[in-house]
């Protein structure tokens, strides 16, 4: 009978999107403090110095919002794929195949175009590479029945192999560097310390990408819940049977849903390749594409709950940086933990929690 209530009566946004978030995210916090004592530290000290590092103001909140920026797109990714019934677990390697295209495209137009030019064509450039290589898992879904969770980790393992090999043959700006040339200074943006010096920032890797990120996730959101394309991806992903007697092609929709969501991964290249180090490294995405899938978890796959997520996430990421500074008797793993429990409460215990609130809530409600 609860879960016909559940499913029958509309919840409130504030609750399922705000409130059970945040109790989940209690949860998470106040085990980790239970840990932080059992090593001899005060929880009240390590949180404040998590807090300080991540959001001081000359140099940890720009890179809270530089390391968020990445896990924005990598979650939007996430999130489009699994609005189509799928899971794209193969952010790495195609934010990986984006930062090679978007590299061959700077090295080669890059000393004839002016940065603000530069700066759309390495758009289009991570977005065709990420979407190419989003294309084939979900063509091998749905032409050859491959799950994409498989092919795309499969697919990532295949681009770190084809990464290295491409480094250390062609694009190395020397023998044994793990770093291709860098882009043509000219090309490329000045960071938003640079750009926007009345913002007091230091001089952080955060850069205009930014702001990329934000308005890619009102596109999504207005692709996903206000287009034509996303009703039909969202009726795949809910009854690719219903949708198919409904005229849909579910071919279709799982190909494009997977070439939008390699796109959006590959976005995350303009950010740290193009925007923060004007050159292609080796390993440059850093797991991004990874926690990626926590952020969609955590953000309940909406791109405005993504995009806290991500500041979440990133925070927690410079936090942790400035932790190792401040407090070196505390494991750096320890912010590892901190985040492997805030994905144990969001994903695996989602239901253990989330269900017996909004049971309550409905109760109170006289539903």
């Amino acid at each position: 009978m609860t879960e016909k209530k559940l499913s029958n009566n509309s919840l409130p946004l504030w609750l399922t999107g705000f409130c059970i978030p945040l109790v989940q995210l209690f949860l998470a916090f106040g085990l980790a403090s239970l840990l932080v004592l059992s090593i001899g530290q005060s929880p009240v000290e390590v949180m404040g110095v998590l807090v300080r590092g991540a959001f001081n103001g000359d140099t940890g909140l720009p890179s809270t919002l530089y390391n968020a920026t990445s896990l924005i797109f990598t979650g939007l990714a996430v999130m489009v794929a699994f609005h189509a019934g799928l899971f794209n677990i193969g952010g790495e390697g195609q934010a990986y195949f984006a930062g090679f295209g978007l590299t061959l495209t700077c090295l080669a137009f890059g000393p004839y175009l002016p940065a603000p030019l530069m700066f759309v064509v390495a758009i289009l450039a991570a977005l065709l590479f990420g979407g190419l290589y989003g294309f084939i898992p979900g063509f091998l879904q749905a032409k050859r029945g491959a799950h994409v969770v498989v092919t795309t980790i499969m697919l990532n393992y295949i681009m770190f192999s084809f990464m290295t090999y491409a480094m250390r043959h062609w694009l190395s700006k020397s023998e044994g560097s793990t770093d291709s040339a860098n882009f043509a200074i000219d090309s490329v943006l000045p960071r938003l310390s640079e750009m926007l010096p009345w913002l007091d920032f230091a001089d952080t890797p955060l850069n205009f990408a930014f702001f990329l990120a934000l308005a890619t996730a009102g596109f999504v959101w207005w692709l996903i819940w206000r287009s034509r394309l996303g009703y039909e991806i969202r009726v795949v992903g809910q009854n690719p049977e219903a949708a198919g007697y409904a005229g849909i092609s579910v071919t279709k929709i799982v190909v494009i849903s997977m070439v939008i969501s390699g796109a959006l991964a590959g976005l995350m290249a303009v950010n740290v390749v193009y925007g923060a180090q004007g050159r292609l490294s080796l390993m440059f995405t850093a797991g991004a594409g990874f926690m990626g899938i926590a952020v969609a978890l955590m953000g309940r796959n909406h791109p405005v709950g993504v995009v806290f997520a991500a500041l979440l996430f990133g925070a927690l990421q410079q936090g942790g940086t400035e932790m190792q500074f401040d407090l070196p008797e505390v494991s750096p793993e320890f912010n590892m933990v901190i985040q492997g429990l805030i994905i144990f409460f969001v994903a695996a215990l989602d239901g253990l929690i989330r269900k017996p609130i909004e049971t309550a809530y409905l109760k109170a409600r006289g539903a």
